[in-house]
């Protein structure tokens, strides 16, 4: 039975009063973009995830936008990615002019499927860009080798893989570069906003000069106010300062946001691992769950659950209910058929994400798992 005074939010950002003072600083500053507090972030963000560089950008669309552009990518040009990713992996390559190429995924992780990656294998085929689904890291042995073997690029999309780890290394260093999101439901936020990392200066350079227009020097380094050169057809992608300002202190204390999201995943594993009726990947302390995912039965009805779960005052949300190929724009350009990817499409009719942030109590799960279980029973 619901318990009237019990809501649990699918996600809830851990903000707290240093970063609202921070933000109030920038802004009465009057210096309100690649400023103090951008650079701070981008330091922290080096350290933490072990890469040489990282710069910022307005959201992970640009990232791997401009991640695209550094590796090559253009017309008569093919990129694999996912069929089960967010639209904006297949966007960048598209942006581009070059096509996107879809592969199919694990039907229990949702992540890309290295044999149908080589069935999609072409003379054209410049790059792959994988995605880390739900915080669990892709096959990154398997992944390198490919790429190297086959002199292709590779962009790491890690949008919900903040704190994910592949053997001991984090996530986005494995390739060319790797593209992070801070939208409000990720880990950390700064309400739109995303990041590049990359341990390859040209690359690094490149990003960071294309996100500003392409102008050769920011305001900050201009010995004359208004002197610059525009080498670079670039974009109006930058990330303000005091969204930067709102993100370093939620960074700071990332390390113990990911052990509550890691202990609420644990619990959800151990109340649920006697169902019959939800599988989900075993626990993994190299995973960063942004994300619990749970595969229900077949014989489930899916949004039904939604649906049930949400007059409990539980959110939830489904990542993502349609394959990108069989979406209208890349379906009718490409004459794209769902025999082409059957585990994408089993696992968008019967995944489900539940809520799993560092807000959650021990008893905030324990709420979810026994309505889950009886909703499903």
């Amino acid at each position: 039975m619901k318990d009237s005074t019990k809501t649990i939010p699918f996600s809830s950002p851990d903000i707290q009063q240093g970063e609202i003072d921070a933000i109030a600083k920038v802004i009465r500053s009057g210096w309100l973009v690649a400023g103090q507090y951008t650079k701070e972030f981008e330091n922290l963000f080096c350290q933490y995830t072990g890469s040489r560089y990282a710069k910022t950008v307005s959201n992970c669309s640009a990232a791997l936008h401009l991640s695209c552009i550094a590796a090559g990518c253009g017309p008569g040009g093919e990129v694999i990615v996912p069929a089960q990713t967010h639209v904006a992996t297949a966007h960048a390559v598209e942006y581009t002019g070059a096509k996107a190429v879809f592969a199919d995924v694990h039907s229990t992780t949702g992540n890309i499927d290295i044999q149908s990656v080589e069935r999609c294998l072409t003379n054209r085929t410049r790059g792959v860009i994988p995605v880390h689904m739900a915080g669990i890291s892709c096959d990154m042995d398997l992944l390198v080798q490919f790429c190297t073997e086959n002199d292709l690029f590779l962009i790491e999309d890690c949008a919900h893989g903040l704190g994910s780890r592949y053997k001991g290394q984090h996530v986005g260093t494995f390739g060319l570069a790797g593209c992070f999101s801070f939208y409000p439901t990720k880990q950390i936020t700064t309400g739109e906003g995303g990041i590049v990392i990359s341990s390859d200066t040209q690359t690094s350079q490149l990003v960071e000069q294309l996100r500003g227009f392409g102008i050769d020097s920011s305001p900050n380094k201009r010995t004359i106010p208004g002197h610059y050169e525009v080498n670079d057809l670039g974009y109006n992608y930058r990330m303000t300062d005091f969204q930067a300002a709102l993100g370093l202190g939620q960074l700071r204390r990332y390390s113990d946001n990911l052990k509550k999201r890691q202990a609420n995943a644990q619990q959800y594993v151990e109340e649920l691992t006697n169902s019959t009726k939800v599988a989900f990947p075993l626990f993994s302390v190299d995973n960063s769950y942004f994300l619990f995912q749970g595969i229900l039965n077949k014989s489930i009805d899916r949004d039904m659950v939604v649906l049930k779960l949400q007059e409990c005052g539980i959110g939830t949300s489904v990542h993502y209910t349609r394959p990108v190929p069989l979406m209208k724009y890349y379906k009718d350009k490409y004459d794209l058929s769902e025999q082409n990817y059957p585990s994408a499409v089993a696992y968008g009719k019967q995944v489900i994400s539940f809520p799993v942030h560092s807000n959650m109590t021990e008893e905030d799960v324990t709420y979810v798992c026994d309505h889950l279980k009886a909703i499903i029973k």
